[in-house]
């Protein structure tokens, strides 16, 4: 079965962009230092990437508007909008975890969740992400667009690797297998 791996960056503060959305704040602690690069790691094991409008928006308008920086994969933009899909990027109005569960039972490799919070949100309730790639910028942004919501449920992981550069440190976590609720245990009340 493929692997479904958020790979993001968010601020110390959890947050993955600005209150108006902006992401200008995505750098280290020094202008002229070496970036950390788990990107092209991550890309060697991946060929889908699934995002929503907003994400997709904002690559296409503001981040890399005279080139598709995902040519490499087969992208999925969740939306509401009736668009015309290409080979490259797909249109769809599936909902996301039935878009993860789809995929993840065809033949590929990895699966990236690309943003936003949204989505990220949607299957996180549905425990649908099985790893958790996620690089922390040395800012604290006060304010902004929240990566981690109240779930309403414990995500228990296991560190599986770390790595440091010009203070941002990526973090990657796997997700463990919850265990069973001990016998006679009573249901979470809601």
């Amino acid at each position: 079965m493929r692997t479904v791996t958020l790979f993001i960056a968010m601020s110390l503060d959890g947050c993955i962009a600005d209150p108006q959305g902006g992401v200008d704040w995505l750098a280290g602690q020094e202008d002229s230092a070496e970036e950390l690069d788990s990107y092209s790691e991550f890309l060697k094991e991946t060929d889908t990437v699934i995002m929503g409008w907003n994400t997709y928006h904002q690559i296409v308008t503001e981040l890399s508007p005279d080139h598709w920086v995902y040519d490499m994969l087969t992208a999925y933009v969740v939306t509401h909008r009736d668009l015309p899909s290409s080979d490259a990027i797909r249109f769809t109005k599936t909902d996301p975890a039935e878009l993860v569960k789809k995929l993840r039972s065809e033949n590929g490799k990895g699966i990236w969740i690309c943003g936003g919070a949204r989505i990220v949100q949607q299957l996180m309730r549905t425990d649908l992400i099985d790893r958790y790639d996620i690089t922390v910028i040395p800012t604290l942004l006060g304010d902004g667009i929240r990566l981690f919501e109240s779930s309403g449920q414990e995500v228990k992981l296991k560190l599986l690797k770390t790595q440091s550069c010009n203070g941002m440190v990526n973090l990657v976590y796997e997700r463990r297998p919850c265990s069973p609720a001990p016998a006679g245990a009573r249901p979470p009340q809601e």
